[in-house]
Parts: structure tokens; sequence; C-alpha cells
């Protein structure tokens, strides 16, 4: 499927003021949950980024405003594709550089790999439902992202090419699945919603420290579908 062909494409310049305003309204959200997350304010390479990923090509289907309003939005098989802030913000807490290598857990429509193509220097992407997996993989090719997205248990993490700078999930789990805090570096970072399903869920930043020893900050009220899988 041509993914740039079926999607309405608008303007350049529609496009990149979409994107803008996005962004913009990013950074006051940053600012307003500042206290809670640390984060106050966003980086410059990450906000570059929001303005520069064509979320409407991410969420084909859908009407090219409703694409860059700041809410998560469903991409079939019982998924979402995040709201930009919490995508924002996740990257922004994995303090990532051009250098480093990252893992997402949870491709979903690839939108937050796309984001994250744009700060680090490599990116790889796990999910579990192979419809999903598929179509992501094509439209980032098509967009010309280089992302290995991979179908497999995201639980288990992708450990062929471990150790990562940086772990992001976006789905949650009931705890940080160990696997993945083996599969950092010391000093690497996980971000992810930790809570149950249908109850209170938490963002959380943890830090690898020796061993398996992990620093946990409680960054943010979220709700995530769960992270599927058996690991």
């Amino acid at each position: 499927m041509n993914f740039l062909a079926s999607t309405p494409r608008p303007g350049p310049e529609q496009a990149a003021a979409a994107r803008a305003r996005l962004a913009t309204g990013i950074e006051a959200e940053a600012m307003a949950c500042g206290a809670r997350t640390g984060r106050p304010v966003l980086g410059r390479a990450v906000l570059d980024a929001i303005r520069a990923v064509p979320r409407h090509a991410f969420v084909p289907g859908l009407p090219f405003e409703v694409a860059h309003e700041d809410e998560a939005l469903p991409i079939g098989h019982g998924q979402t594709i995040s709201q930009p802030f919490v995508v924002a913000l996740m990257t922004e807490l994995a303090d990532l550089g051009p250098a480093d290598s990252v893992l997402e857990v949870g491709t979903g429509s690839g939108y937050q790999a796309a984001i994250l193509w744009h700060v680090a220097g490599l990116v790889h992407s796990v999910e579990i439902v192979p419809e999903l997996a598929r179509a992501a993989r094509a439209r980032l090719a098509a967009l010309g992202y280089d992302v290995r997205v991979h179908e497999a248990d995201g639980r288990l993490g992708h450990p062929q090419a471990a150790p990562y700078d940086a772990i992001l999930v976006t789905a949650a789990a009931p705890a940080i699945p160990r696997a993945l805090v083996a599969q950092l570096r010391e000093g690497g970072r996980i971000v992810m919603p930790v809570g149950e399903a249908h109850g209170p869920q938490a963002l959380l930043r943890a830090t690898r420290g020796p061993g398996d020893r992990i620093a946990i900050r409680d960054c943010l009220d979220v709700r995530f579908v769960p992270l599927l899988g058996d690991g």
C-alpha cells in the first residue's frame, strides 16, 4: 500500500503550520506539568521532531485536522497512537543524543518511532501485532525513516541489538519487565507507563545503576493500552 498516496496531502505550508501549532501546544502543556515531570521546558531536538513528522500520515483515513489534535487516536486492533504531548515527553525523558541507540516497545502506527529517529542514532522497534508491524514498517520506509521494526513479544525486548541507551514502552504493564532492564546499558533509561489496564497508571523514568538496580521517578498520571505478550 502506498501510505503517502492513501492519506490526503495538504499543502506544505498548511502541514508545517499544523505541526507548528501542535509543537506550541505541547510546549505550553510541558510548562504546566513541569513541577510533576521535572521537564517544564522540552529540548529543541524533541520539538523540532514534532514539527518535522507528518502525524497525519500515521493515521490514514482520519481528517487532517483531527490527526493534528493533541490527543490519542485509534489505529485498529485495540491500539492507539499516543497523545503528541506524551510522545514528546517520553522522548524528552529518555535523554537521547544523536549517537544513542534506542528500543521502542510497541510500534503501533510508527509515529513515536519516527520522532525517535530524529533525535537518536539508531532506532529499533518491536510490535507484537503482525498487521501493525507490517504496516508501520512500510509506512516508515515510505516516509524515509530508517527504523528497524521487528515482529515480536515486546515484554522480551530485542536482545539481539542490546545494550540500549534508552528503552521506551508505549503500553502499560503492572511492573517494569526485568528483561527490558537487563537490555539497558549502565546509566541507560527506560520510560514507560506502569499500572493496571483499567486502573491508575503512572509514567515512570527508571535509570539503570550497577547490576540490575534501578532508580525510579514518577513523572505523570497517564492512561495507556495494556502491554501484550507472555514475557
